[in-house]
């Protein structure tokens, strides 16, 4: 087999290499933008839409979806027992998620129309994939994965009929329901996989006691306190109203993480990140009840969220699958493990300078530079993971992911 159609026979090889390239470059057009404004040179992009959107657009439906579709690509057929989709499959998806990133890069010379079917064609092709393997075998606590999905569809509908010109004020509830799905998603999968896992771990290491806890009822309320983040964006709701569940959503959240040992993992990189990536995901949702009571930056809520929950809980979940289910250990490589730690001090540098004004040009040039470095250690790293054979004898303590 050759390493083009390799690639291309697994979800999580295309579509976590898209993301790990796309993440350097949508993060370096904006870097190298804060620079030059900076020096006080004028930068037009080829961007219909002003510079700031299309970072924020790109980083959560760009980056975002092809995360998003390497780990559905990869988990629903483990769920479900149905077998991966196929090479044409995969390399028809990955196209749809490759021209929504160049029309919304040239958006600025092309009608807007245009850009919107390009970006929003790759989710409902993705959910048709996984609904025919999900309805053979319905369970409510993966069917919710299609509703999430489809809010994250809306939200950047939202968007597109902004840019349009058919509404007037629903791209800025769309990117902020957009990131929110990712958040929500994080605290349904992330809370699913990270007690897992590490009990998992504690469980082949000897240990029988003192195990993750992982209670359903309070699970319970930190997804549905988490849903109604973005959902209330979609429909409008003041902030005022989802401030309280937001602050429901993060609280149980960081209760939750309490529960499950991360202490255990110190010298284990590929669970700790895990745990440290949840906890800044539901202190993104405390943080924004506090925002939108007026008691936080509402910055420094959306890039705990967006960096540290989503990011890190990404570069997670896309490492450990990548190492897993091509045969090798679930070891973090050392560039990899350096990257976990990156991400989160990405986020809180730039929480920083949204909570201290005076340190926020340096502030986002620093986490900018940090997410960077984080991702170029993950595409180097991986590089020859994705593209090369699996290995040919399972090593010890390799596991599915």
């Amino acid at each position: 087999m050759t390493p083009l159609k390799r690639l291309f026979g697994d979800g999580f090889r295309v579509f976590f290499l898209a993301a790990g390239l796309f993440a350097l470059f949508s993060m370096g057009v904006w870097e190298g933008y804060q620079i030059v404004q900076a020096l006080g040179i004028t930068l037009d992009l080829p961007t219909a839409a002003p510079p700031h959107l299309w970072h924020a657009h790109e980083m959560i439906f760009g980056y975002g979806s092809a995360a998003l579709g390497g780990f559905l690509l990869t988990a629903v057929p483990n769920w479900t027992g149905a077998k991966s989709a196929p090479h044409r499959f995969i390399a028809v998806a990955a196209g749809l998620w490759l021209a929504g990133r160049l029309t919304i890069w040239t958006s600025g010379a092309l009608p807007p129309a245009l850009v919107a079917v390009l970006d929003l064609a790759f989710v409902p092709v993705l959910a048709s994939n996984l609904l025919t393997q999900l309805i053979k075998r319905p369970k409510p606590q993966q069917m919710i994965i299609l509703a999430i999905l489809t809010a994250f569809w809306v939200a950047n509908l939202m968007v597109h009929l902004e840019w349009t010109g058919l509404t007037t004020d629903t791209a800025w509830a769309g990117l902020r329901a957009g990131l929110l799905t990712l958040g929500a998603l994080i605290m349904v999968l992330g809370g699913r996989v990270t007690p897992g896992f590490t009990r998992n771990a504690m469980v082949q290491s000897g240990r029988e006691h003192g195990l993750p806890v992982n209670p359903m009822p309070l699970a319970g309320i930190a997804i549905a306190a988490a849903l109604t983040q973005p959902l209330g964006y979609l429909v409008g709701a003041p902030e005022p109203l989802l401030a309280p569940f937001a602050l429901i959503a993060g609280t149980a959240g960081l209760i939750r993480v309490a529960l499950w040992r991360g202490l255990w993992t110190r010298d284990k990189p590929i669970l700790w990140t895990l745990h440290l990536s949840s906890a800044l995901n539901a202190l993104g949702f405390f943080t924004l009840g506090l925002a939108d009571l007026g008691l936080a930056s509402d910055i420094a809520a959306l890039h705990l969220l967006g960096i540290g929950g989503v990011g890190g809980m990404t570069l997670a979940i896309m490492s450990r699958a990548t190492l897993g289910h091509t045969g090798r250990a679930l070891v973090a490589p050392r560039p990899v493990a350096l990257a976990y730690a990156l991400i989160p001090l990405a986020a809180l540098t730039r929480c920083l300078g949204a909570e201290m004004p005076f340190l926020a040009a340096p502030a986002v040039l620093t986490a900018g530079a940090l997410w960077l470095v984080a991702f170029g250690l993950f595409t180097v790293a991986l590089w020859p993971v994705f593209w090369g054979p699996r290995a040919s004898r399972s090593p010890a303590g390799t596991a599915p992911s």
